[in-house]
């Protein structure tokens, strides 16, 4: 920077400081500022095709700047495609996908995408699968041959196998150090038990069970063309898309089709029970509390969300308000509804202050005991709750990857195309009776179960004092160890 560039940006700087120490000497910290313009939510327009090998197509522009936002996603994960006692294997698929092609050894893959200035991100999860990349308009039909590429042709290495495998079962090792980790392995099979795809648990031995021939089947049946949508967002035109992605897509055969997601029956509610896994020393507790929940077919869908935005979801929400703010138990607490394509689970949950276990565990009660109606909502409740919600909608599209993550929902989740543009409606149609309905019906006080993972020896006695349910001791794979205590 020559000295004249530097004299005036000296100069700018000691006048912008000057400026800002006036305003705040005239500022009235008393007053609290009126609220900004609300957010305008614009949904953009996009155009739906089927490609020659069966995949639908969807292409929305947007011409704002050069970027484009492409995903494949389809329709079915690891609850589908996944063996019962070979949990963990969707996840070594995913990272396999890039370990090498029958045209591209895993570092080519790699450098490819870096030369281009992106990355491919993959994910395999329980109902639905993604393989997606964000580049500069030039770059994108190279992009989409590499992307094609890991897809179509991946070689999974055996090499590769065993290195992801015992990176996959030292990670279960140390995740076993921390409180959080335990309880989101455990707390889905008390809920569910193993039978259940929701409530199946990686462990060393669903690993080691895992063979290559395991990984090739898993990716010949999830990743096939009849439940793929290809969507992309950005500065391009929908016809050339199309005969770029039909193109790079052309050696994918036809087959497949969208699951049934017939899921088992899940087990009946069963009468209040806490469930205590012991890590001793544990600096916290890690607290989760809930039940089975609806699917996201709900129609109690808008009526849940708008509870549970004031019960667990906004900072000034009732359980983060009360435990957090008010009694200063743990450094944040929410709730929240796993809406998917089976009944999907609610859960309260935070870490808490060792010596405050107790207290806090009545607290969680307290507070999910009175959303059901001995405390409704208030008006102001009401409106925060439908505000956060309606007004937060606009920022799912301020970019490429916003439009094309919230575009591809609609598909994946099988919601109606019209489902942003009638949410402020339904949100804004709930009413106060509707909260305490939902709550009512989905939140029993009476059948929750209470999976607490934090250190035995100092918060077992004050726990059971509570009288508020039995307690069972659990290992770290959720199965009981010694004798029920009875409060």
């Amino acid at each position: 920077m020559s000295i004249f560039k530097w004299v005036a940006a000296f100069v700018f700087a000691v006048a912008a400081t000057a400026a800002a120490q006036r305003s705040a000497a005239t500022l009235d910290r008393r007053i609290v500022p009126t609220s900004g313009k609300s957010p305008e939510l614009k949904v953009p327009g996009w155009t739906k095709s089927t490609i020659a090998d069966g995949a639908q197509l969807v292409v929305s522009e947007k011409h704002n700047l050069p970027l484009v936002s492409f995903r494949v996603n389809l329709i079915g994960g690891s609850d589908q495609f996944e063996p019962s006692d070979k949990s963990g294997l969707a996840n070594l698929v995913g990272e396999m996908l890039t370990e090498g092609t029958t045209h591209r050894t895993g570092d080519q893959i790699a450098n490819g995408f870096q030369l281009l200035g992106t990355d491919l991100s993959v994910s395999i999860a329980g109902e639905t699968s993604v393989l997606q990349f964000q580049v500069t308009r030039d770059k994108l039909v190279p992009a989409i041959d590499v992307l094609s590429d890991v897809l179509l042709n991946p070689t999974f290495p055996a090499a590769a196998l065993e290195r992801l495998r015992t990176e996959a079962v030292v990670e279960l090792v140390q995740n076993r150090d921390r409180t959080d980790a335990i309880a989101s392995m455990v707390y889905p099979k008390l809920l569910y038990t193993t039978k259940h795809p929701y409530g199946r648990m990686t462990t060393e031995a669903s690993l080691h069970a895992i063979t290559r021939a395991d990984v090739v089947a898993f990716h010949k049946a999830l990743f096939q063309p009849g439940r793929a949508i290809i969507t992309v967002v950005g500065d391009v035109k929908a016809d050339e898309v199309k005969a770029a992605v039909e193109k790079s897509f052309a050696g994918w055969a036809r087959g497949g089709s969208i699951p049934t997601f017939d899921y088992p029956a899940v087990p009946a509610a069963k009468p209040r029970a806490i469930y205590l896994v012991d890590k001793p020393e544990a600096a916290q507790s890690t607290f989760m509390l809930g039940s089975i929940g609806p699917t996201r077919a709900t129609p109690d869908y808008y009526a849940l969300r708008v509870m549970n935005e004031m019960l667990g979801v906004l900072f000034q929400s009732r359980l983060n308000r009360n435990i957090r703010e008010q009694k200063g138990y743990s450094y944040g607490v929410f709730s929240n509804f796993a809406f998917g394509r089976g009944p999907g689970p609610f859960m309260a949950t935070g870490d808490i202050v060792t010596a405050k276990s107790d207290s806090a565990l009545i607290e969680f009660m307290k507070e999910l005991s009175d959303i059901r109606g001995p405390r409704p909502p208030t008006d102001d409740e009401l409106a925060q709750a439908k505000a956060g919600l309606v007004q937060s909608l606009p920022a799912s599209f301020a970019s490429v990857s916003g439009v094309n993550r919230s575009i591809a929902s609609i598909y994946t989740q099988g919601l109606p195309e019209d489902f942003y543009q009638q949410f402020a409606r339904e949100v804004n149609a709930v009413t106060r009776d509707d909260v305490v309905r939902v709550a009512r019906k989905y939140i029993d006080p009476n059948n929750l179960t209470i999976l607490i993972v934090g250190d035995r020896a100092k918060i077992e006695g004050p726990l059971a004092a509570t009288k508020i349910a039995p307690i069972t001791v659990l290992d770290v794979n959720g199965d009981p160890v010694g004798t029920k205590i009875t409060p």
